[in-house]
């Protein structure tokens, strides 16, 4: 069920956690829903759990979401072999010692970024001057796109990830251009390959062999669109909490990089990215299997709630505003098991630098509006303010 769309997602109230139990899709299909932390990996990393099963082509449709994540061609879709064979052509482009070797770049498009907003003076919109071109700029570059006019990227992420109430037609358009541009990126890379990311899946892809040209399209469009849109999110909603609710953080923030490393961690943990707390990918159970003390039978759709997982009091317990003391037990914010987020050393990295050179080279940086005041950007997967007016 939704949350308050006004309310930030790092106040959005979630049930108590509890056995797994029997709800309904939209279409009214039985799904068990798991929300305890334990349950949820089980799900996540227990094998006897499919996620191709749900999107067979012979199997009843169970969602009708336009998003890019829910084709049956996508890499979250994935069982066994086909799965690995994605997996393998993208590892290497984002393991942490690519992205270790990316960090330094990274800072420099940040603190290329703030010497323009301290150019330019107070005030300024910390989305539209920070949040939004930092993400843009990385995944640009990394999968060679410069040529791309970013508000061309920007439309298609609108209707990449939009959910039911987007427009159709406009949608339907913008994901088939969105699709033959990819195509045609995936075509133009193999007859002459660089050294940008696209270049190596393609060569990856193709020594791997058994990639189906519509997954490798599915995988590539992702990372276009989404490469920026998560992370523009993050940032925007990490910002509105810690220059609203936690201000005595943001000068160890900008002091201390280890400590920037901790609050990176604790945040992307405590602030999901979207409203809907009880909507994960879908799977279906290969065998019965005991579950939290429930019998889930073979066939059984089941569902996970990792935003109500992470905020379970047995796996976390303590006050979840202590922003400087590590995770007791891995977030569930990134997944787990085999489909474990591949991009997550990415986001990590520009998150932890992001925060950490922001609150070093502005400490008195504040927002010129309240929580609420602010006007929210929805109709995808991720929520985040559409503006964040600020001074200093």
């Amino acid at each position: 069920m939704p949350a308050d769309l006004t309310v930030p997602l790092h106040r959005v109230v979630t049930p108590a956690p509890g056995p797994p139990r029997l709800t309904a899709l939209p279409n009214g299909a039985p799904v068990w829903l798991v929300t305890r932390y334990d349950d949820v990996r089980q799900v996540l990393s227990d094998s006897r759990f499919g996620r191709s099963p749900v999107h067979a082509p012979d199997a009843a449709p169970v969602t009708d979401s336009p998003s890019l994540l829910d084709s049956r061609d996508a890499i979250g879709q994935q069982d066994g072999d086909v799965h690995l064979r994605l997996r393998r052509a993208i590892s290497r482009a984002f393991s942490p010692r690519a992205v270790a070797h990316l960090r330094p770049w990274v800072a420099s498009v940040i603190d290329g970024l703030l010497d323009d907003l301290v150019t330019q003076g107070p005030p300024a919109d910390l989305v539209a001057d920070f949040a939004l071109p930092l993400p843009c700029a990385v995944i640009h570059r990394l999968l060679a796109i410069d040529d791309i006019p970013i508000d061309q990227v920007l439309h298609w992420a609108e209707h990449a990830f939009a959910d039911t109430d987007a427009a159709a037609k406009q949608g339907a358009h913008a994901r088939d251009e969105l699709n033959d541009f990819t195509a045609e990126l995936i075509t133009k890379r193999r007859r002459s390959p660089g050294d940008d990311v696209v270049s190596a899946i393609v060569q990856a892809s193709d020594l791997e062999g058994g990639i189906p040209q519509a997954q490798l399209v599915n995988l590539i469009a992702t990372m276009v669109v989404g490469g920026h849109d998560t992370t523009m999110t993050m940032i925007s909603n990490i910002l509105l909490y810690l220059l609203t609710e936690q201000r005595q953080a943001w000068t160890r923030l900008g002091a201390d990089e280890e400590a920037a490393a901790l609050l990176t961690e604790r945040v992307l943990h405590q602030i999901p990215l979207g409203d809907w707390v009880e909507r994960g990918r879908l799977l279906a159970a290969l065998e019965d299997i005991d579950l939290g003390g429930v019998t889930i039978r073979a066939g059984d759709l089941v569902t996970t709630d990792r935003v109500t997982a992470n905020r379970d009091p047995d796996a976390f317990p303590g006050d979840p505003d202590d922003l400087f003391t590590p995770l007791p037990n891995p977030s569930l914010s990134f997944g787990a098991g085999r489909h474990y987020c591949l991009g997550t050393w990415l986001a990590r990295a520009e998150l932890q630098l992001a925060l950490h050179h922001l609150a070093r080279r502005l400490p008195t940086l504040r927002l010129t509006i309240g929580t609420d005041d602010v006007l929210w950007r929805r109709g995808t997967i991720t929520r985040s303010p559409v503006r964040l007016p600020a001074t200093w």
